[in-house]
């Protein structure tokens, strides 16, 4: 599969300015970070899905590879023993599965669909991954490791004996590498009616790649800003993935107008200096070096990652089935890129996108702003919200000398809605000092 993660474009915005030309656009992909100030309730009440499980269900995967051909392979007996086992621990934790069939390429293809008891029927939010590997290897990251992941999810719903608003479905799909083959056959084996009933399709495919990213899809900001959440918690930022323009399983799901989300730990392009820097591992290698071929084994595995999106597929089925995507009061919206304000010239901005919320703004929104700058006295500094009001958050002074901006402001911007693109302006309207936007946050 080929992937891509494309850097944010910058947001240019024009204004007037005393003695000053018209402003300019903040440097092209500003990093942003979202992190909660405290545990929200969904997440207290996730379970910790045990990494010691997911990867014995790959080494299953792995002995069930080894024991048929080295593969788990569509029209192989690999594919077959995998379903089967994966179908024997669901119905042994209380779900009713359903094994489905197809033909493709001369071969029956299978996919498996779990439900767990209880829950709207006309409200149902479902996970899934496909179960096939490559004829070439395995398939323990590509997708054994999403496959587990997923599985053991679905166990901890019956350890817990969740009893969730919504219902909760299941899917390993089959015949993934050829094309989505088994995902296509279910959702067009749907009916209309039947297709309208899924609220949300969640994909989780290559989540222990052994030089790991932390991707999330692009595809509905309410289910990204979920993700994102998550992983704030634990100190992580995330990037969007945007899984080689549809080429998984999430894709027949959103071509029916099902909303899609899901997590991904790369695949074989390069890691950049920056991933590096921000998640560990080793920049200018593919994530996943072993992608499609036959050392794609147990050993291809980072345990960490693997450890970090399982819990985070727990935290968004128990965040999911109770009905609520909105992120806990104290969350942090944030952009730590840094951006120059030009000497008595035009003003700046820098941007972030708040997702996720409901509603309008507080009415006592905390805007916290680190500007380094010599003089200060000569910075106008505004709040400019999504829809375009503008808030002033400082005025010039030829009295303050001081370096350097480092406050909170409280805004109230009740009036205004949350979500949407929010940015700082600032300007420099005298002449000979210097500085930047270190950062700026807004807590919700």
């Amino acid at each position: 599969m080929r992937r891509t993660t494309l850097p944010t474009a910058a947001v240019v915005t024009l204004a007037a300015a005393l003695l000053a030309p018209a402003a300019v656009a903040a440097p092209e992909a500003p990093a942003v970070r979202v992190a909660s100030a405290g545990v929200s309730p969904a997440l207290a009440a996730a379970p910790d899905i045990p990494v010691a499980n997911v990867k014995a269900h790959l080494a299953q995967l792995q002995s069930i590879a080894t024991a048929n051909g080295g593969n788990r392979a569509h029209g192989r007996t690999g594919y077959k023993a995998s379903i089967d086992y994966v179908k024997g621990k669901l119905d042994a934790a209380g779900y009713t599965t359903t094994l489905k069939t197809f033909s493709y390429n001369g071969a029956t293809g299978y996919n498996l669909i779990a439900d767990w008891p209880g829950g709207d029927t006309s409200h149902v939010v479902m996970a899934g991954a496909h179960l096939d590997s490559v004829t070439g290897g395995p398939g323990i990251n590509d997708n054994g490791s999403g496959s587990a992941g997923v599985l053991e999810t679905a166990l901890a719903v019956s350890r817990a004996g969740l009893t969730p608003s919504k219902h909760l479905r299941f899917g390993w799909w089959g015949a993934e590498e050829y094309g989505m083959i088994g995902s296509k056959n279910y959702v067009n084996s749907l009916s209309t009616a039947d297709r309208s009933k899924i609220d949300t399709y969640l994909n989780f495919d290559m989540i222990g790649s052994p030089n790991p990213g932390y991707f999330t899809y692009r595809y509905d900001s309410t289910l990204d800003a979920l993700f994102r959440n998550y992983f704030a918690g634990l100190g992580i930022s995330t990037e969007q993935d945007f899984e080689g323009d549809g080429r998984s399983d999430h894709a027949p799901f959103q071509d029916a107008g099902i909303r899609v989300g899901g997590l991904f730990s790369g695949a074989d392009y390069t890691k950049t200096s920056a991933q590096a820097a921000k998640w560990g591992g080793t920049a200018g290698q593919p994530f996943d070096r072993c992608y499609h071929s036959s050392c794609d084994t147990t050993a291809n595995i980072n345990d960490t990652a693997l450890d970090r999106m399982s819990d985070a597929i727990a935290y968004a089925i128990w965040n999911l089935a109770a009905g609520s995507t909105t992120p806990p009061t104290g969350t942090v919206f944030e952009n730590t890129a840094d951006v120059q304000i030009p000497d008595y010239g035009a003003a700046v901005t820098s941007d972030v996108a708040v997702t996720g919320r409901t509603g309008n703004a507080p009415a006592a929104l905390q805007v916290g702003v680190d500007i380094k700058h010599t003089w200060r006295g000569d910075l106008v500094i505004d709040l400019v919200a999504p829809n375009g009001t503008t808030f002033r958050l400082k005025d010039a002074s030829g009295n303050d000398s001081a370096p350097n901006v480092q406050t909170t402001y409280t805004v109230n911007a009740s009036a205004v809605a949350a979500n949407g693109t929010w940015k700082l302006k600032v300007q420099d309207i005298g002449r000979q000092d210097t500085g930047y936007v270190d950062s700026w946050k807004l807590t919700f």
